[in-house]
């Protein structure tokens, strides 16, 4: 293994020794990991060099850091032009001659380093089935391929995937060999799990045969990984100057000409290195990060770094009063815009300074484990001339839970070429609130309850508990609450149509 990082430590530390002996048994047990390598494979023993000594970074930053939380007193309002809203950049003319240019610029990359395990899927979360039989990557190929057709274009598309997804979207990636879309992948880092009491990894090797002994260390990495996978530098050769990223499961983060010529053409002062895309908060995103100033720098604020002393003001959906610091009234979609070679300057530079997510988690045997993470939005603070924008609320369509997949598999969206957008029939452009009990959790049960959508085009709440089951062509309107008490069973009948209904365990269906 190369030569041990050396640890700076601050001055006057009280418990600098127990930290200094922290970090010395970290690193033993990372070089005992490491001689575990298979000798005959250099490739992978250069790739766990490179994690290991990331890792030793974060775990450094981690026992240096002397609290978790923000420094309230020094948040500052957010200057004018922080936060654009996003009518004022589309306003501007948009020739089919002006796209081209600008999709020639552009590199999209898609994070996939999530599994599908909360919604009680085996493998990629990208492989869901999530629209007439399409998957959030089927959906992705088919957007970046629609325009490549239409501007003739060459945008490709690049996957940052983790150990979890890497093999299973590999083998996939082959269906889209005759597609118009060059496709690239690179797997983020492999970073040790560690044990909460012993602050040591629960690894003890470093084979395939106890995955769950690793972790990959959040999407903060999208930005090391990039570049060291080779493929930031050959972007930049092919002369292409911007990254569009974004999660795979956020259905509404398609490529906006009005951003991204925001971006290459700036209408007046300095170009902006980073953008990020914010949208107003409900009361259902109270818990979103959002932007705030900070050492006369635009910053990243989560909920992670508030004191408790001011989490309710943080999750404020209204105005505040004078005394408050700010007004978080939007959050951050994480559909982020960035420059290419600032980007791949603060890398090779060591410029990134992303905060440390500390994530708390407890494995199946009950042993609690620590894993350090950053967050890809925490380094907007690095980049010159950073903006956010505010964006229309169709631009985050995430799908984290069935009630998501409802909304999205329903009438209620039209699709065109991988692209999700509002039916035209929907008098009012808001998305309805869902709410789906346990018996919706994953993914199969979820379709077993439903044996077609049901028409929710005027649908403004659906609330559904218990064992519940759906016939085929209901139809949703108002507000709809579905109870089936411990026990009981509601069957909905087939045609049925619900409007302002509240259905008991009993059947009995009366006015809201």
């Amino acid at each position: 293994m190369a030569a041990a990082t050396t640890m700076q430590w601050a001055p006057h530390d009280y418990q600098l020794l127990a930290k200094q002996d922290a970090y010395r048994a970290m690193e033993a047990e990372l070089k005992k990991l490491f001689d575990t390598a298979p000798q005959d494979d250099p490739v992978k023993k250069e790739t766990l060099q490179k994690d290991f000594e990331g890792f030793k970074k974060l775990f450094t930053r981690f026992l240096q850091e002397k609290s978790p939380h923000i420094n309230w007193e020094k948040i500052q309002p957010l200057h004018e032009g922080a936060v654009l809203p996003y009518a004022d950049i589309s306003q501007r003319e948009l020739t089919p001659e002006i796209c081209s240019n600008l999709l020639s610029k552009l590199v999209v990359l898609k994070l996939n380093g999530g599994l599908g395990t909360s919604m009680g899927c085996k493998g990629p979360k990208s492989l869901i089935s999530v629209r007439s039989g399409l998957t959030f990557l089927d959906l992705t190929v088919q957007q970046i391929e629609d325009l490549n057709r239409r501007y003739n274009s060459e945008v490709p598309l690049v996957l940052m995937n983790s150990f979890n997804t890497d093999e299973d979207t590999e083998k996939i990636l082959r269906k889209y060999k005759s597609c118009q879309v060059k496709i690239f992948t690179f797997n983020q880092s492999r970073y040790p799990r560690i044990n909460k009491e012993s602050l040591l990894p629960i690894a003890t090797d470093v084979s395939d045969s106890n995955l769950e002994a690793w972790y990959p260390p959040g999407h903060g990495d999208t930005y090391k990984a990039f570049a060291e996978s080779g493929l930031l530098e050959q972007f930049i050769k092919e002369g292409k100057e911007f990254v569009f990223v974004s999660n795979i499961d956020n259905l509404g983060a398609t490529v906006d000409f009005s951003i991204l010529n925001h971006m290459v053409n700036p209408p007046n002062g300095p170009m902006s290195e980073y953008v990020m895309e914010v949208t107003d908060k409900t009361r259902a995103d109270v818990k979103g990060g959002t932007l705030v100033g900070y050492e006369d720098k635009l910053r990243l604020l989560e909920i992670a770094q508030v004191h408790k002393d001011h989490v309710d003001e943080f999750k404020s959906v209204t105005k505040f009063n004078k005394d408050s610091k700010f007004f978080c009234r939007f959050f951050n979609t994480n559909n982020l815009w960035m420059k290419l070679s600032a980007m791949k300057r603060l890398v090779d530079k060591n410029e990134l300074d992303m905060e440390v997510i500390v994530n708390n988690k407890t494995l199946g045997d009950g042993l609690g484990v620590i894993q350090l993470e950053t967050a890809v939005g925490a380094a907007i603070k690095n980049f010159d001339n950073a903006i956010g924008v505010n964006v229309p609320r169709s631009r985050f369509l995430p799908v984290k839970k069935t009630s998501d997949l409802l909304l999205v598999m329903s009438n209620l969206y039209d699709m065109d070429n991988g692209f999700l957008d509002m039916s035209a029939k929907r008098q009012f452009k808001t998305v309805p609130l869902v709410k789906l009990g346990s018996h919706f959790e994953k993914v199969q049960e979820f379709l077993r309850r439903f044996e077609n959508i049901p028409d929710m085009l005027e649908l403004d709440h659906l609330t559904v508990s218990g064992d519940v089951t759906f016939g085929k062509d209901v139809s949703l309107k108002g507000t709809v609450i579905i109870v089936a008490e411990h026990g009981n069973r509601i069957n909905i009948p087939p045609g049925a149509v619900l409007e302002n209904k509240i259905v008991s365990g009993n059947l009995r269906i009366l006015d809201h």
